[in-house]
């Protein structure tokens, strides 16, 4: 299909500049054939038809249903078609190319947008359907009898047509007399069969596993989007229906209208792409500030930047020039901020915070220094940030959008950056709608998760089009779920992805009234987590927590970052419908998800023994006798790979002097870089829904509480299912403060707490499906819960080591004490604030 490329200008004015790559005739019509996508690994092959489909991705490029094939150049596929279209008339162009750039402006105030285009056939095969009804036509005239027993102003019904409407007998009309009566146009359900749409590999990144090389016309609008400081993003609209070749039209996309030159080689009712121009991320303004009159903290010098409380809210403030420690400093701050003296932070010991930044009103990540003579206020040691430190040091994945070869599917570029440079917007903003602010985020940051949860569900909510703007129907079989589930999510666009969906398993009656969707959802997941599958292996310290398979390319070579991104969106879909998930992921990847720092403990939670190897490298005397360089070894199906952590790895030898550049490698290699085609087509699949702002209100706990559900605990099993050593080794369960403990867990604590306290020793808020008595630990073997007693004077409170399901309890004095500060424990810890 053609791509537009809007640009800029006077007000009306449009060029006709076109650049022709159109192919023949002759080639399109046999590209229309076809109604149904097969996968890549399929596209260039001539299939025979078949109605046998397998299960599993290593089956996937073998046979097909059905299908025509597409050629493997995206840029030659066929755009969306409905089942039945008419031919172009006499003199009408061929169907486009997807690499025509046409130049247009602005659209003139009060044009029209174009009508939409009217296929309709009815649904007879697996995929996704875009339903539209549409009531256009005159005004229809019917007469019709009044039956016996009708007294006039009593109502009656009559068949109209194919209708059954409701009349109400006039005043002067009696049984028997015939009536006038005009009815609107008929509503007519039309249905147009999407095909899926492929990936689009990165620029400096190879194609394969599903995703395609970028084409030259696409990476041109993305390196001039960078040139000019934004993101390309580019839209799919259709051509109206008396639309020809050279004349103008008008589309609305972004809140925007635009106005557009059809070009020499499109139609009448076919799908064009155009690119509006790049524009740049402003600061955002507030429309009510206050002024602030602060002390400069000790320490903090010209240029350096610090941090302090202000209208109950901690921001960031760089100290001007010419300013010294102790001098007072005037600033403006919005004043719609209402929150309490609960700021979100990252791992209270740590010392990570989120906090808001004055300049441009972005959240950004900052490690504070304790002051003692200012609690209220902390410095921002810039420098000490910048250095490694292995106990300290926070990364945070980055991803940069880029466009696709098909406008329904964008790529992106991932990339681990430091903590301290990382920013995400406040604000939300859909077609030019504010939908939340900074202050919206930081109200909610202190409430409770179900509050939490209503308040994204109803950001969600205003997120979803209109059900008059048309809906998508997902027709799968049961018996090939998942290849069918495939081929509808990965059909659609962004904004079809949040249009509202209905799942319907094909030959059978059930509607979708919630039950089917929430079956849908379920088995699905639960496929894709399955380990057998290839796509994820579970922890090495936890094995109700999946991570991503490295190996995965080797399950499904053709094909397998095309289910990553497709897990993606049906994960972004479920906590957009508040749907549940059959699958616990590691704790890192949903920090990915929501932008949390990563350290060197996300490490230590899946892998023990690589942790612990690590850190005695960093407190190693001389590092130079284990002779090691800067590789890392992968096995997989029996063979070892070496793997270089840095460009020239296998012939740089670690040593003292960059010991920290190797520990920082392996991280980065670990946490990313070994899984990064996957984890960048699942977080794009997931923001192809979720807009990133909303998720910032969440920490990863309640992430996958949300996701995954609050689990069925039976208390009686953990109760039974229980070790003790340490100070309560002796007695166990009759020890008191054992007793208190489990009276604080039965009596005050809900589903939600229970849920969170679990997830604080073990990782994980999953249950095994046999109970407490097969949790496992970091070996693989048995290892029960374990309640540890420790003396109150070395610990003020619980900690936790999720490696061996164990929690460290100290001998409090009474029961309130122990309720107290367990429950700082499980929320600080395990939901990341910190109090001021």
């Amino acid at each position: 299909m053609p791509i537009f490329r809007i640009m800029g200008g006077h007000h009306g004015r449009r060029s006709s500049g076109v650049d022709n790559s159109s192919s023949s005739a002759q080639q399109q019509q046999q590209q229309s054939a076809s109604h149904s996508a097969t996968y890549p690994a399929q596209r260039a092959q001539n299939m025979q038809a078949s109605n046998q489909r397998f299960a599993y991705p290593g089956q996937r490029g073998t046979q097909s249903m059905n299908t025509a094939p597409h050629m493997n150049n995206p840029a030659a596929a066929a755009p969306n078609r409905p089942f039945a279209q008419s031919a172009p008339p006499a003199g009408a162009p061929a169907a486009p190319n997807n690499n025509t750039i046409v130049r247009g402006a602005p659209a003139a105030a009060g044009s029209r947008a174009p009508p939409p285009a009217t296929p309709t056939e009815g649904t007879t095969r697996p995929g996704a359907y875009q339903v539209t009804r549409t009531t256009s036509g005159p005004a229809i005239v019917y007469r019709v009898s009044i039956p016996n027993g009708v007294t006039p102003g009593s109502e009656f019904h009559v068949h109209a047509g194919d209708r059954r409407v409701r009349v109400r007998c006039p005043p002067t009309s009696r049984p028997g007399q015939s009536l006038q009566i005009t009815l609107p146009p008929a509503p007519q359900t039309q249905q147009m069969l999407l095909r899926v749409a492929p990936l689009t590999a990165a620029p400096e990144v190879e194609s394969g596993g599903g995703a395609v090389a970028m084409t030259p016309e696409v990476r041109k609008v993305n390196e001039q989007a960078e040139e000019n400081g934004g993101e390309a993003q580019s839209f799919l609209v259709d051509i109206p229906p008396d639309i020809y070749p050279g004349m103008p039209f008008t589309v609305n996309v972004a809140g925007q209208r635009f106005m557009v030159t059809c070009p020499s080689n499109a139609g009448p009712n076919m799908k064009i792409r155009i690119v509006p121009p790049t524009v740049r991320d402003e600061p955002q303004a507030a429309p009510k500030t206050q002024v602030f009159e602060v002390a400069v903290p000790p320490g903090v010098q010209p240029g350096q930047p610090f941090t302090l409380v202000a209208n109950s809210q901690r921001v960031l403030v760089t100290c001007p020039p010419n300013v010294m420690s102790g001098q007072k400093i005037r600033f403006q701050l919005p004043v719609s901020q209402v929150v309490g003296n609960i700021q979100l932070s990252y791992e209270s010991n740590e010392g990570w915070r989120r906090i808001i930044r004055v300049t441009d009103m972005k959240f950004q990540w900052v490690r504070l220094e304790n002051n003692d003579d200012q609690p209220e206020s902390g410095g921002v040691d810039v420098a000490k940030m910048e250095e490694f430190d292995f106990t300290r040091s926070a990364y945070i994945r980055k991803l940069t959008y880029l466009e696709g070869n098909d406008a329904r599917m964008r790529t992106g570029r991932l990339t681990l950056i430091p903590a301290k440079d990382a920013v995400v917007d406040s604000r939300l903003v859909v077609h030019g709608r504010p939908l939340l602010s900074y202050s919206d985020i930081a109200e909610q940051q202190g409430k409770s998760l179900e509050e939490k949860t209503v308040w994204l569900q109803n950001i969600c909510t205003q997120l979803t089009s209109a059900w008059e703007d048309g809906h998508i129907k997902c027709v799968v079989r049961r018996k090939f779920l998942l290849m069918d589930s495939v081929d509808c999510v990965m059909s659609l666009g962004r904004e079809d992805l949040r249009k509202r969906w209905r799942i319907e398993f094909l030959g059978e009656p059930g509607i979708d009234a919630g039950g089917v969707s929430r079956e849908w959802f379920e088995l699905v997941t639960e496929q894709m987590f399955d380990p057998a599958f290839g796509l994820f292996l579970s922890s090495v310290n936890n094995q109700m927590a999946m991570n991503i398979n490295p190996s995965s390319a080797i399950s499904c070579p053709d094909d397998h970052l095309l289910y990553f991104r497709f897990l993606g969106r049906v994960i972004g879909r479920a906590l957009f419908d508040r749907q549940l998930i059959k699958g616990h992921m590691v704790r890192s990847l949903y920090k990915h998800l929501l932008g949390w720092p990563i350290t060197f403990d996300d490490i230590k939670s899946q892998d023990e023994e690589y942790y612990q190897s690590l850190k005695k490298l960093s407190k190693m005397g001389d590092i130079s006798v284990m002779c090691l360089d800067f590789t890392a070894t992968e096995e997989s199906m029996g063979a070892h790979t070496e793997i270089e952590l840095v460009e020239g790895g296998a012939m740089k030898a670690v040593t003292n002097d960059n010991v920290d550049e190797y520990l920082e490698a392996n991280l980065r290699y670990r946490m990313m870089d070994r899984t990064k085609p996957q984890l960048t087509e699942l977080l794009l699949g997931f923001f192809d829904i979720i807009p990133e702002p909303a998720m910032t209100i969440l920490d990863a706990n309640e992430l996958e509480l949300i996701l995954c559900g609050l689990p069925t605990i039976d208390l009686q099993d953990w109760k039974e299912n229980t070790n003790y050593s340490g100070y309560y080794e002796g007695k166990g369960r009759s020890q008191q403060v054992v007793r208190w403990f489990w009276e604080v867990v039965g009596e005050e604590f809900d589903q939600e707490m229970k849920a969170r306290l679990l997830q604080f020793v073990t990782g994980t808020s999953g249950v095994p499906p046999r109970g407490f008595s097969v949790l496992q630990g970091i070996d693989g073997n048995i290892k029960k819960f374990t309640i540890h007693g420790v003396d109150r004077k070395v610990y003020q409170l619980p900690r936790a080591h999720t490696c061996f399901n164990r929690i460290d309890l100290p001998d409090y004095y009474s029961k309130e004490e122990l309720s107290d500060n367990l429950k700082k424990a499980v929320t600080m810890s395990g939901v990341g604030f910190g109090m001021e």
